[in-house]
């Protein structure tokens, strides 16, 4: 028990500074990079699910009506690829990070430094929201499209409003870590 005590007083934050404090800040605010990178990566999650939600609809579809196919086909490649944009956004964030390292050249604390690299990935995790909340309105759009194929356009526009507005936090998000990466309010 005492060795697991002794163990988790080595875990403190302030123990943790002082061992990072060995490395350059370049180093840190790097790995910190590419940390956030991996972070925001995770935000893949929703548009994953979103889009496996669109194209079973998309499925069932075709099972229900195969003279609607191309209809409902459309609707689904149409609203998946909306539902992958939160994703996107992910991506860009990553892969600024990693390649553009924004922060690694500013003369500031790398703690500061180092922690918005991280706060950057974390912030494109709110991206998980938007993907699934599109890829469900694709697939309604799939099944209304499948049910009444004549009123398509109509569907359309609906659904492509309805995902516009579920955006919104995957767009918050975006600007959230862009601040962080270029305009930080910390420094």
């Amino acid at each position: 028990m005492e060795e697991l005590a002794e163990f988790l007083q080595t875990l403190s934050l302030e123990n943790l500074i002082t061992w990072l404090s060995q490395f350059e800040p370049a180093a840190i605010i790097l790995a910190a990079s590419a940390l956030g990178a991996a972070i925001a990566m995770i935000a893949g999650i929703g548009p994953g699910i979103g889009q496996g939600f669109a194209a079973g609809k998309g499925a069932e579809a075709a099972g229900r009506k195969p003279g609607e196919i191309r209809q409902t086909t459309f609707v689904m490649l149409l609203g998946a690829a909306v539902a992958e944009t939160s994703g996107i956004f992910s991506l860009i964030v990553a892969l600024i990070l990693l390649f553009a390292s924004p922060l690694v050249n500013l003369d500031a604390s790398w703690m500061i430094l180092a922690s918005s690299a991280i706060a950057a990935g974390i912030a494109m995790v709110a991206g998980i929201g938007p993907g699934v909340g599109q890829g469900y309105a694709a697939g309604k759009g799939v099944e209304a499209v499948s049910d009444r194929p004549d009123v398509q356009g109509s569907i359309l526009r609906a659904m492509f409003l309805g995902q516009a507005v579920g955006q919104t936090t995957g767009i918050y998000a975006l600007i959230i870590a862009l601040i962080l990466m270029f305009a930080n309010p910390f420094l």
